[in-house]
């Protein structure tokens, strides 16, 4: 890893903070919500990639968007979620960084989003960066500069 006695860190690529993307739960693109809601719910997380067969990534999906995507009038509509596609309901205007962008525009993104889709200069999806991570990196660049 780096030296974090000075700020080169902010300089590092980001492919050295990533979280890779065979560790990181995802859908595709032609599963259904009910589907793509199981996975939210087991792993705990708010939100998900959404890569197509190729891997690369098309968006991001979460638990809001497919509540919002079943509310009726007067009711969720529950039986909605297995006729409703992530595709038609995923978020696809997402802040993502590519494997050798620099630590510091990541920092920069991370600041109104909890974690960022990596991807390769081929928009393959390559894993995410967090919020954590990059909290980690502050606190050793703090903790060994005092």
């Amino acid at each position: 890893m780096i030296s974090v006695n000075n700020r080169d860190f902010l300089f590092v690529p980001i492919a050295d903070y990533l979280i890779p993307a065979e560790k990181v739960a995802h859908v595709q693109i032609g599963n259904y919500a009910e589907h793509a809601l199981l996975v939210l719910t087991k792993t705990g997380y708010s939100a998900i990639p959404v890569l197509d067969s190729h891997n690369r990534l098309k968006g991001l999906l979460g638990i809001g968007m497919i509540t919002d995507a079943i509310l009726g009038l007067e009711r969720i509509e529950y039986e909605r979620l297995d006729n409703i596609k992530v595709d038609e309901i995923m978020q696809t205007d997402i802040p993502n960084v590519k494997t050798t962008d620099r630590f510091q525009k990541g920092l920069d993104l991370l600041i109104n989003h909890p974690f960022l889709c990596v991807t390769d200069e081929d928009g393959i999806f390559a894993g995410i960066l967090t919020r954590r991570v990059v909290l980690k990196q502050f606190k050793k660049y703090i903790y060994t500069t005092q």
